[in-house]
């Protein structure tokens, strides 16, 4: 099946595909999402019931999150652009025996089909990857029904974002590949607000993640000058 690119990077794509083999090892390179998981899923669950709903995980990678929604509960569908990643959630959600779908296809196109379907929908990790956020924002704000809403992970475009996730993270402590980030494409809460707002979206909230180095967990927090959540909603 040939899936457009219109809004993806294709060297990010590769540069995922390259690691997807090692997607569920938690001591391997990606590891932050091992340890951001629980708490994404425990911000998604305190804002929406997830017994029964139907989710949707943008940018789902190798599936962490993706499986997780569906062992709370929702009925749970997953898409990205990558095929080594999606090939290795698969696998995955075949020996784990949850139930999860995956399809390759990105948020716009996906939205072209699936709008207004999903009580709940997520893009981790994602936004800060493509070359148009705002495209993206308008899609998840179609796909995600009247009264449903979405929850979005990204890093601030600020000084400290940027000693903390690209000095720190990449080129001291080694914990992440050098390359793994760009500076430049980091987003403000305010711009992600301005381009939901455009897509018909309320912003209701803003929260910080904050990264404890020496047990390599995270946990939430007021200061949102790194990473941060973020719950939109779509009015009724």
């Amino acid at each position: 099946m040939s899936v457009p690119h219109h809004n993806a990077d294709p060297a990010e794509i590769a540069k995922f595909d390259a690691l997807a083999g090692r997607f569920w090892d938690p001591k391997g390179e990606w590891w932050p999402l091992h340890a951001l998981n629980p708490v994404r899923l425990a911000y998604v669950a305190r804002g929406s019931t997830l017994a029964g709903a139907r989710a949707l995980d943008v940018g789902c990678g190798g599936g962490l999150l993706t499986e997780a929604l569906a062992t709370a509960g929702a009925r749970t569908t997953g898409i990205d652009l990558s095929p080594a990643l999606l090939q290795t959630a698969t696998l995955h959600a075949l020996e784990t025996g949850v139930e999860v779908e995956y399809q390759q296809s990105s948020a716009e196109d996906f939205a072209l089909r699936h709008a207004g379907q999903f009580d709940v929908v997520t893009c981790m990790e994602m936004l800060e990857h493509v070359p148009d956020p705002a495209s993206v924002l308008q899609a998840l704000a179609t796909l995600v029904r009247p009264g449903g809403a979405v929850y979005l992970s990204t890093l601030n475009r600020t000084p400290q974002a940027f000693f903390t996730a690209i000095v720190g993270a990449e080129y001291v402590a080694r914990l992440l590949p050098r390359g793994t980030h760009e500076y430049s494409r980091f987003l403000k809460p305010s711009e992600i607000g301005k381009g939901a707002r455009a897509a018909g979206l309320r912003v209701d909230g803003v929260t910080g993640l904050r990264m404890h180095w020496l047990t390599r967990t995270f946990a939430l927090s007021d200061d949102v000058s790194v990473n941060y959540l973020m719950r939109l909603t779509r009015p009724l």
